[in-house]
């Protein structure tokens, strides 16, 4: 396994990032043991997860699963950077009571403990904002997070799905602040078919020193050769995956894509990742495997070259916006 820093921080993280949303909706909780354990026997380090993965009446359930696993010793707690994350409701039934959601002072306080609880953990590496608040000023997010750091609950903060001028805001407000650390890490969409992020978020990550977590790198399942498993009578798209192939233009860009690789004799979820792996800023992607034999394939990107011809190939079929604000302005 490589490994890099987390943004500007002396945090050392692998290069794979292991998801955990399948844990308890898709995977049960023995399996889940099984990936974790492989994914740590091979290096990887950084396992990311949410107070709400399990979902709907289940919500908590993948803390609680890692939690579990912490707990079976071994080391796996001190060998981990565990992230997990802040914002959403997590009323079984859907319906919010007032200050159990979002990042008020008072829930990022509560959600701290409930995870705390459920991970069977005593710290949380790198806690992250799942969301914009647009409602909850800054200057009192910082203040409960400095609380939280005083204590030793939690040792960095990261942002997800923040554009690039909350990205700037959060960590302004921070440094008039003094003595807070700000957003060391964004987690955001980004991949081969997505590429929206090149234009604010990621060179705003990379002016405030954040590291780059891709998330979805194979968008939705459409990057790991899903028109060859139809043919082939594997499993068929679904989700956002089918839609976008239902679309004829988008249908014949995936097609050129798989074309690209077999010539190359690649496999095309190895090679979005390896292609991720090669972008300015990015720490490493989020790779949410159901199964071992799915990590095994996602390890096998972090040892793939990929030539300039091929990434030339690959600019070609999915070009990114091109720099801010030329994408957009003269």
């Amino acid at each position: 396994m490589k490994y890099t820093q987390l943004g500007r921080t002396g945090l050392k993280v692998s290069r794979l990032v292991l998801g955990t949303m399948n844990f308890g909706p898709q995977t049960d909780e023995a399996d889940s043991h099984a990936i974790m354990d492989a994914a740590l026997g091979a290096g990887i380090n950084f396992f990311d997860t949410a107070n709400v993965y399990g979902w709907g009446e289940n919500k908590g359930r993948t803390e609680e699963i890692i939690g579990n696993w912490f707990a079976k010793g071994g080391e796996r707690r001190d060998k981990v950077v565990l992230a997990t994350k802040v914002y959403g409701n997590m009323a079984a039934d859907g319906d919010a009571w007032p200050n159990h959601d979002k990042l008020s002072a008072l829930n990022i306080r509560r959600a701290v403990e409930a995870s705390l609880k459920r991970l069977q953990t005593d710290y949380i590496d790198v806690y992250q904002f799942h969301h914009v608040d647009r409602a909850t000023p800054f200057e009192e997010i910082w203040q409960a997070i400095d609380t939280l750091v005083q204590q030793g609950k939690i040792l960095y903060v990261g942002s997800s799905n923040f554009p690039g001028y909350k990205i700037a805001q959060a960590n302004e407000i921070a440094a008039r602040r003094g003595g807070t650390i700000g957003l060391v890490s964004e987690q955001c969409l980004y991949n081969l078919a997505e590429r929206r992020a090149e234009m604010e978020v990621i060179p705003a990550a990379q002016e405030y020193g954040l590291g780059v977590i891709p998330w979805s790198p194979l968008q939705g399942g459409l990057l790991g050769g899903v028109i060859k498993k139809e043919i082939e009578g594997g499993r068929r798209a679904s989700g956002r995956a089918a839609d976008t192939l239902a679309n004829p233009s988008s249908r014949a860009q995936i097609q050129a894509y798989e074309d690209l690789l077999e010539k190359h004799a690649l496999e095309p979820g190895e090679t979005a990742l390896a292609w991720l792996l090669t972008r300015p800023g990015v720490t490493g992607p989020i790779v949410g495997p159901r199964t071992a034999g799915q990590l095994d394939s996602a390890l096998r990107a972090v040892e793939l070259e990929l030539g300039e011809d091929l990434l030339s190939g690959l600019d070609e079929i999915f070009p990114g916006p091109g720099p801010s604000p030329e994408a957009f302005a003269w």
